[in-house]
């Protein structure tokens, strides 16, 4: 039995029950109409009543304790029926449940799958990066997308869905650069008229010290393909140079995050339900900073 056959058995069965409680309801009206009439009719036999209406009255008391008969043999059966549908109705609704415990195992398995091909995905994407990186040193003196000997002019890279700017995203980098004088790389503020994108963004990767990634409904639904170039960039860099991704949540839950990476969802995140732009400002430029002392030991030790 499928889920929906499972659900239309359960709802039938329900509504008999209603009819049934319905017509039980109806006997029980008439049942308490009818002793009312034999109760009137026996107060009105009185010594004063004549022989000939005391008769009369008696075949009328005797009437309605007939038809009062019948209802209550009506309620019995109507109550044994009643009995047997709530029956039905409890093994309808373990079915049902059973259903749904299954479909929902099912869903859980094919959604598994997905996470699996996705992961895998980004892994041969990596393989084929890490192949292309080792071809192109070999073949060019030049720098690659993914080298990290060039020299870094951005504190941080914003990665995110051009569908969260005015909600988060532009005040977020204003207060960066206003108020804390970080060099943010921004696609509104980094990338000109005629600029080539995937330049762009391959130099701004290269050339920063983190990658904030903003996840939220649309950056993980949308699949776009520039953010998804940004994102594979990111985890290319973090592999070889450690510590790089600095993740967002921005309306959206931890289950949605680890359907879309669960390497994402592993990541200690901030949560704009919970800190403001200002708040996850200033956590950014303590990690800058410790950065940069870091940076200032190891050359004063060298």
């Amino acid at each position: 039995m499928s889920l929906n056959q499972a659900q239309r058995t359960l709802n039938q069965i329900d509504k008999e029950i209603v009819g049934l409680e319905k017509k039980m309801s109806e006997l029980s009206k008439i049942e308490a109409d009818k002793n009312r009439k034999i109760n009137e009719t026996q107060r009105g036999i009185t010594k004063n009543t004549s022989a000939s209406m005391a008769q009369s009255k008696m075949r009328q008391i005797d009437r309605y304790q007939k038809e009062l008969t019948k209802i209550i043999s009506d309620k019995a059966d109507v109550n044994k029926k009643l009995a047997d549908k709530r029956k039905k109705r409890a093994d309808a609704e373990a079915k049902l449940q059973k259903e749904e415990a299954s479909q929902a195992k099912t869903a859980e398995k094919q959604q598994k799958k997905i996470h699996e091909g996705y992961e895998r995905q980004i892994a041969d994407l990596t393989t084929k990066l890490n192949d292309q990186q080792n071809s192109m040193l070999l073949t060019s003196d030049a720098p690659t997308v993914y080298s990290t000997d060039t020299e870094e002019e951005f504190d941080v890279f914003i990665s995110h869905a051009s569908e969260d700017k005015e909600s988060f995203v532009d005040e977020f980098v204003r207060i960066l650069k206003e108020d804390h004088h970080l060099s943010v790389w921004y696609d509104d503020i980094s990338i000109k008229w005629g600029d080539p994108i995937r330049t762009k963004i391959d130099q701004g990767v290269k050339k920063s010290k983190f990658g904030v990634v903003v996840l939220s409904r649309s950056y993980v639904s949308a699949r776009k393909h520039w953010t998804q170039y940004e994102l594979e960039g990111l985890f290319q860099l973090e592999s070889h140079g450690g510590k790089l991704i600095l993740p967002i949540w921005h309306d959206i839950t931890k289950q949605e995050v680890q359907n879309f990476s669960p390497t994402l969802a592993g990541k200690m995140a901030m949560n704009t339900t919970l800190l403001t732009p200002q708040d996850i400002a200033e956590k950014l430029k303590e990690i800058v900073d410790e950065l940069g002392a870091s940076e200032k030991e190891v050359i004063e030790d060298d």
